[in-house]
């Protein structure tokens, strides 16, 4: 069995019977099982406090996923934010890989009022049944939850950044523009145009002169859910903004697909997806720290 799949039984039982984890897990690797010769990163938890807590915020229990130096206080802050299958193994690992950078990491499952991507089988399911659903003032919501429980258990307030994969991406650039302690934001190839509803009331292109964090854009240049033609309208709204609009970078990585950094799927680009995160601690040390 894959340590995705471990992780995943790992986060789900304390709620679920035995058999109901092992068949959820069954139905979240129809969505998302790497295919042969692909080997997700694992980043080791030594040395870290990593593992699932439970935060309340608007009588919803949320569960959140978060990893740190055992006994460090004072530690920059980091909301993860998931792609639309929640808190797997790949968002666990990214919040490993910034816990021994020297962050306190967090990622909610941001999806909890409107049921569990990870029991779904197949990405129409996990569209028509959860994301239809979930509303953008419930996430930030939940996000900001997140910070709060994290400057009560080692965090710094003064040090809190944010970054987001796909539909996290989007939420980043959200985030960047609800809340003001937030000092640096790096979004991962998420959409910036889209239609408005009562659950989507706006995009990241209607928020982006009303940043309070600089946010650096991580895109893909072969990305054929995000036209480049949406990058640069972004682009051109930005230097329009406050100064944190007017500070914001969006980079993009020609020939990238989209989910450049998801290392359990065969969008994967090892190349891009090492440059990039570089980028984004560097973003994080210029502005976060």
């Amino acid at each position: 069995m894959n340590s995705r799949r471990i992780f995943l039984q790992a986060g789900l039982t304390t709620t679920l019977g035995a058999s109901t984890v092992l068949s959820t897990a069954t139905g979240f690797a129809q969505a998302v099982t790497p295919p042969p010769g692909l080997h997700p990163i694992h980043t080791t938890s030594e040395g870290l406090d990593a593992g699932f807590i439970t935060l309340k915020n608007d009588h919803t229990e949320v569960r959140a996923y978060r990893a740190q130096k055992k006994s460090n206080q004072k530690l920059p802050i980091v909301l993860v934010v998931s792609e639309i299958f929640g808190v797997h193994e790949h968002i666990g690992d990214i919040c490993r890989r910034l816990a021994h950078a020297g962050y306190l990491a967090i990622a909610p499952e941001i999806f909890t009022r409107w049921g569990d991507p990870k029991i779904m089988p197949n990405i129409q399911d996990i569209m028509s049944q959860v994301i239809s659903k979930a509303e953008d003032r419930l996430i930030l919501s939940d996000l900001d939850a997140c910070q709060a429980w994290a400057i009560q258990n080692g965090g710094d307030a003064n040090r809190v950044m944010i970054t987001g994969f796909c539909f996290g991406g989007r939420i980043t650039w959200l985030y960047a523009a609800h809340n003001a302690k937030v000092k640096a934001a790096v979004a991962w190839y998420g959409r910036l145009e889209g239609t408005v509803s009562d659950k989507t009331p706006q995009h990241p292109i209607d928020l982006a002169t009303q940043l309070h964090a600089p946010v650096l854009g991580l895109y893909g240049g072969a990305d054929t859910g995000i036209p480049q033609t949406s990058v640069e309208k972004m682009r051109a709204a930005l230097v329009k903004g406050t100064s944190a609009s007017k500070a914001s970078q969006i980079t993009v990585f020609p020939n990238a697909p989209h989910a450049f950094n998801a290392d359990y799927r065969p969008s994967y680009q090892k190349e891009a997806a090492q440059t990039a995160w570089t980028a984004m601690l560097a973003w994080f040390e210029r502005y976060g720290k």
